[in-house]
């Protein structure tokens, strides 16, 4: 009998890139039940300013459709789709869940956990997506990208961006703040060692890797020292209770003169009415943002008006190997279990 497996895909995350990555990795012994959501073309729920369904975050579709394309499913593949308690207890045949993202806010672990439902998830997917659109962003900051590019729409050629008191920097004489050196802190190093410039690492739970402890250029300091001495600080911390929030007023008052801040990790992280109060009062020069705390960013968002910005609707990661990595990031969660054999990146509640 072969095993059936709900994918709940979408217009990212597509259901074919799952199928083919899931036979690959496990051969033709399963059936499917199949869902595309429309995200990215409709946006998904947050579940941060306003409650979410049971508590979830980051997801598209309602508890009803997953129970309808996951019934009589073993094992469920999604990006997106909410799994809550009332799912789990809805779907008794379900005993794994790939999540094939890094952080799986889509799913309630506990009442997993409480059905006997192992997660697993896809950490690191995106890495290299993000660690690379992060170097265009403190690119399109710091040599004036952005300015340039506004003014010209509007049929302004600014001949001023060449003065000498407007000009910005290279990175080779910038002090950079990476802060969070998880995977992909780890890997905006690594990129910003080819420029040559001075790299400051901000991580209370992390130690600096043999070649990168072994360079002088790299040192690994306290938050407050990172903020008080880079020219950008970037911003790759995860969202827990401690760093929710974590950069506030207090936290861009503590920054240089003239800096450019750098989110593309998470929206809430980033008291956004400090940071807007930051860039037009100071201490703050510019700012680069992939991530808010609402998205989409509503239309009468000052950040949307203000000229020392430049804003980008949340798509870091999206890169076409994200997509072949994280669906076979998922696929070989699954032939694991298939096969007996514990899976690799089971993710549990805190």
């Amino acid at each position: 009998m072969k095993t059936r497996i709900a994918i709940i895909g979408d217009r990212f995350m597509r259901v074919e890139e799952y199928r083919k990555a899931i036979l690959e990795a496990c051969g033709d012994v399963l059936e499917f039940s199949v869902h595309e959501l429309p995200w990215p073309d409709e946006p998904m729920e947050h579940g941060y300013a306003k409650a979410g369904i049971e508590g979830l975050k980051e997801y598209q579709g309602t508890a009803e459709l997953v129970v309808e394309v996951a019934r009589f499913s073993r094992v469920l593949v999604t990006q997106l789709a909410p799994l809550s308690a009332s799912v789990f207890e809805a779907l008794p045949e379900l005993e794994l869940v790939a999540v094939s993202r890094g952080g799986p806010v889509n799913v309630d672990l506990n009442a997993a956990a409480a059905n006997g439902v192992t997660v697993v998830n896809t950490p690191g997917r995106n890495s290299s997506a993000v660690a690379e659109f992060t170097i265009g962003a403190i690119l399109a900051e710091t040599r004036l990208i952005t300015r340039g590019h506004d003014a010209l729409r509007k049929g302004v050629y600014r001949g001023d961006l060449y003065r000498s008191d407007v000009i910005g920097n290279e990175l080779a004489d910038l002090t950079v703040g990476v802060v969070g050196y998880g995977t992909v802190g780890v890997l905006v190093v690594g990129l910003l060692k080819a420029f040559g410039g001075r790299i400051l690492v901000s991580d209370p739970f992390a130690s600096l890797t043999p070649d990168d402890a072994g360079n002088p250029s790299i040192s690994l300091v306290s938050l407050d020292k990172l903020l008080a001495s880079s020219d950008v600080v970037t911003l790759h911390a995860r969202v827990t209770r401690d760093t929710a929030g974590m950069m506030d007023a207090s936290a861009f008052a503590a920054m240089k003169p003239g800096a450019v801040f750098v989110n593309t990790a998470r929206g809430p992280l980033v008291d956004y009415e400090a940071l807007t109060e930051a860039l037009r009062n100071g201490p703050l020069g510019g700012a680069m943002l992939d991530t808010f705390s609402v998205e989409p960013v509503p239309p009468d968002s000052p950040l949307l008006e203000l000229p020392n910005v430049t804003l980008a609707p949340h798509i870091a990661g999206a890169s076409y190997r994200t997509i072949l990595t994280a669906a076979r990031g998922a696929a070989r969660e699954i032939s694991l279990w298939l096969a007996g054999k514990p899976p690799s990146n089971v993710y549990k509640a805190n």
